[in-house]
């Protein structure tokens, strides 16, 4: 994350020619299912595999093409997750936060959207007929919201993965500030320094 730093939407819409806008969106539902009949899962959040081997979020970079950054978002969703995406849209709304990779020129804009779990579960059955299915992504992983009895098992070992750009920090943040966790949980979470 070396020279990235977080910033106001309107900051980073205000950056002039030569910088490029990603978008990326963190998908979740619901989900009351226990785990081995105890562990609640409590929601279900979406990350990917991506093509160079760290996960992130769905989504990609703007075009000329399209009219705002969730037009571009959603076109992204539909390439890279499929058919399955048209029952939603992700809007400004749905927005949460930006980064600036100023080395790069890039703007990495995060959103978050609530699905229902027949919703994200179409999704994950759907994607593998999606464009960029085994080219930029190379499947589809839940995130485990749970801490297992040895303290490291669940989300402590998922953090472990290599993540690209912000996708660590933004979905530790997702996960404290739509309350995916319990505030404990996250408070008492053993974070390893992956940087």
């Amino acid at each position: 994350m070396e020279g990235n730093r977080k910033v106001e939407l309107s900051e980073a819409l205000a950056l002039g020619p030569g910088w490029r806008h990603a978008c990326h969106a963190l998908l979740y539902a619901p989900d009351p299912r226990k785990l081995f009949g105890r562990i609640p899962l409590r929601f279900a959040v979406l990350m990917q595999m991506r093509f160079d081997g760290r996960l992130g979020f769905p989504g990609g970079f703007v075009d000329a093409q399209d009219s705002c950054l969730e037009d571009g978002l959603n076109r992204e969703l539909l390439e890279e997750l499929g058919e399955a995406t048209s029952a939603f849209r992700v809007e400004r709304s749905d927005y949460r936060s930006s980064h600036i990779a100023a080395r790069r020129r890039v703007v990495a804009h995060f959103y978050a959207k609530r699905l229902t779990l027949e919703q994200l579960q179409a999704v994950e059955a759907r994607a593998p007929q999606a464009k960029d299915h085994g080219l930029e992504v190379l499947g589809l992983v839940r995130v485990p919201l749970y801490i297992l009895r040895d303290g490291e098992g669940g989300l402590p070992a998922f953090l472990e993965n290599s993540f690209i750009g912000a996708a660590r920090e933004q979905l530790l943040e997702a996960l404290q500030v739509l309350e995916l966790l319990d505030p404990g949980t996250i408070a008492n979470l053993k974070i390893p320094d992956c940087r």
